[in-house]
């Protein structure tokens, strides 16, 4: 499991490298949604690469520069839950619409979730280190967004979505985000004591004590009115509840 925590961004590198390598191989033999939909799958690989692996640095963006932790090599996000989030939506959310690429509203989800990062990586976080480029913009700009742009399109053209299929796929989209990405890694596996403390190297790619350093960039720790006050809040209730319940 160490070992995991640690590398699963790299692993997913080499997935992603087979992935494209049968993506060519059977390019002729595969059905133009299986094609957009195995490209969005390698797309979110590389995104996480970039983000973790080279350059990186997403562990110090996230924890100290967009939530002000005063222990940013753990929390809110430590190892586990950046593998835990991570592993899930590359291998089921981005996985199952290869599976099965008929059932469309599988496959606007994925699409919708590699756009929207954009919100967080060409806006939220530029804005924050006052730059124009963070780890993980790559793939949003140059995958992301072309190959979601294109998936729509496509379904559109083609009649493949109704109405239904739309409120499902937008659905299933916030459903998992917000389970995923705000309750597993803002709560539940969330702790300022966790043993799944982020490596040293981790937290040096990108530079990005450096740079705010350069920039003269201050990051106010532990806003009482920021996100980590109001998580801290939410899970101080959740505790008493299950205190008065037991």
């Amino acid at each position: 499991m160490k070992f995991v925590c640690r590398h699963w961004y790299t692993i997913g590198l080499f997935v992603s490298i087979f992935a494209l390598a049968a993506l060519l191989i059977r390019w002729g033999n595969m059905s133009v949604l299986l094609r957009l939909n195995t490209i969005s799958f390698i797309a979110m690989l590389l995104h996480q690469f970039e983000e973790y692996g080279c350059p990186g640095g997403e562990p110090s963006i996230m924890n100290r520069v967009l939530q002000g932790s005063d222990i940013p090599d753990r929390y809110p996000l430590n190892q586990f839950s950046a593998m835990f989030t991570n592993v899930f939506f590359a291998y089921v959310i981005y996985l199952l619409p290869i599976l099965f690429p008929q059932v469309i509203w599988l496959g606007i989800a994925p699409m919708l979730m590699g756009m929207m990062q954009f919100a967080v990586h060409g806006i939220m976080t530029n804005i924050k280190l006052k730059s124009i480029y963070n780890p993980g913009l790559g793939a949003v700009i140059l995958l992301h967004i072309p190959v979601g742009v294109t998936y729509i399109r496509y379904i559109t053209i083609h009649r493949l979505a109704s109405g239904g299929t739309w409120a499902a796929g937008i659905i299933y989209t916030i459903t998992a985000t917000g389970f995923i990405l705000g309750f597993l890694t803002y709560v539940a596996f969330s702790d300022r004591n966790t043993k799944w403390v982020f490596a040293p190297e981790e937290l040096k790619r990108f530079h990005v004590e450096e740079k705010l350093a350069r920039k003269g960039i201050e990051i106010k720790v532990n806003d009482p009115n920021g996100t980590l006050a109001r998580v801290e809040k939410l899970k101080h209730r959740m505790a008493e509840r299950r205190t008065h319940t037991g």
